[in-house]
């Protein structure tokens, strides 16, 4: 840790010029919390401390999270040199509005430590191996009505989902995230909310208009009641020796995205997934086949430490050219080498 331009202690510098090189091979320069008046030295290019020589000196990006009492945020100063930092290139990370430590309301709170994580990474990843590509990735179980409470669903709980809309975004990409699940929304993903499987199949084809790559690793439901009552259905003496329930086959949104692609050529790649209770490989190669998708990611939902609501999973990669068994990982980690593969596939 430095925090002295001048001393030559472990604590600080050891020579009045090695501070240009603490910018010369940084990745990134975050700055949190960054004051009012830190935010005037910036903006003015000013040299007076160790903090805003370095920031004249780096040449990598900038992230600023500004963080102050009062009504400074909104004051004209600070708000002019917010526009004069954002004009050279700098991520200004919004402060939350709420109550400071004086007394007073307003905006400038410093956001949580997931937000500014988020900010980071994205900014991070802005180079990444999928810098300009837009991913449209699906997660969750959708949900058919019954009634106004009760619904047909499964037990998907999206993780695996959000971790590929994060791996995404650290790759660099645009990400549009398409959930019937509620999980905290990784930073700089655009947010779409369904529940049913024909509200996905729309969000999905619209979303997919232009989208160099679909993910669909959302749990999508097979059936539906054929008929949905306006009313909570009651126990009732015509029910009371049971309840019969008539289904229908939903939409089949690979199916749909596939015809959409040999009309369009969008999306260019498409990732499809199988959780399989059996015969695993079979059944998801014939998948892999009859949805025309460029690769299949299965897993076995029977396993107690992979799939479903854990944290970790165990997948088998497939394609046309053969597949690919990965040993028990966090999704975090099965996410990064499904975005890895995609990366590979748009070239």
């Amino acid at each position: 840790m430095y925090t002295d331009l001048w001393a030559s202690n472990a604590s600080g510098l050891a020579t009045h010029i090695a501070h240009v090189g603490l910018a010369e091979t940084a990745d990134l320069l975050v700055i949190a919390p960054a004051t009012a008046d830190t935010l005037a030295r910036l903006a003015g290019g000013f040299a007076s401390d160790l903090l805003a020589i370095t920031a004249l000196a780096a040449r990598c990006p900038m992230v600023i999270a500004p963080a102050m009492d009062g009504g400074m945020y909104e004051h004209a100063a600070t708000q002019e040199n917010i526009e004069k930092l954002t004009q050279r290139g700098a991520t200004i990370i919004e402060p939350e509005a709420g109550r400071f430590a004086s007394g007073l309301t307003g905006r400038g709170r410093l956001p949580e430590t997931t937000t500014l994580i988020g900010a980071i990474r994205l900014a991070l990843g802005k180079r990444g191996k999928l810098a300009g590509k837009r991913v449209v990735i699906t997660a969750g179980g959708t949900r058919e009505a019954i009634d106004p409470v009760r619904y047909i669903g499964n037990r998907s709980s999206g993780k695996q989902g959000y971790a590929l809309a994060q791996a995404a975004l650290d790759a660099g990409a645009e990400v549009t995230l398409i959930s019937s699940v509620q999980l905290p929304t990784p930073h700089g993903a655009d947010l779409v909310s369904v529940e049913s499987t024909r509200e996905m199949l729309d969000a999905v084809l619209t979303a997919c208009a232009d989208a160099d790559a679909l993910i669909m690793a959302a749990a999508v439901a097979d059936f539906r009641p054929q008929t949905a009552a306006a009313q909570k259905i009651k126990k009732t003496e015509a029910n009371a020796d049971g309840f019969s329930l008539s289904l229908e086959r939903t939409e089949d949104i690979l199916e749909a995205v596939k015809a959409a692609r040999q009309q369009t050529g969008f999306p260019r790649i498409v990732v499809g997934f199988a959780a399989e209770s059996e015969n695993l490989l079979a059944n998801a190669r014939a998948k892999l086949e009859r949805k025309g998708v460029d690769l299949l990611v299965a897993n076995d939902i029977t396993a107690s430490d992979a799939g479903f609501s854990v944290d970790t999973n165990r997948v088998t990669l497939l394609t046309k050219e053969g597949d690919e068994r990965l040993d028990l990982m966090s999704k975090a980690q099965a996410a990064e080498i499904v975005m890895g593969r995609v990366a590979t596939l748009l070239g």
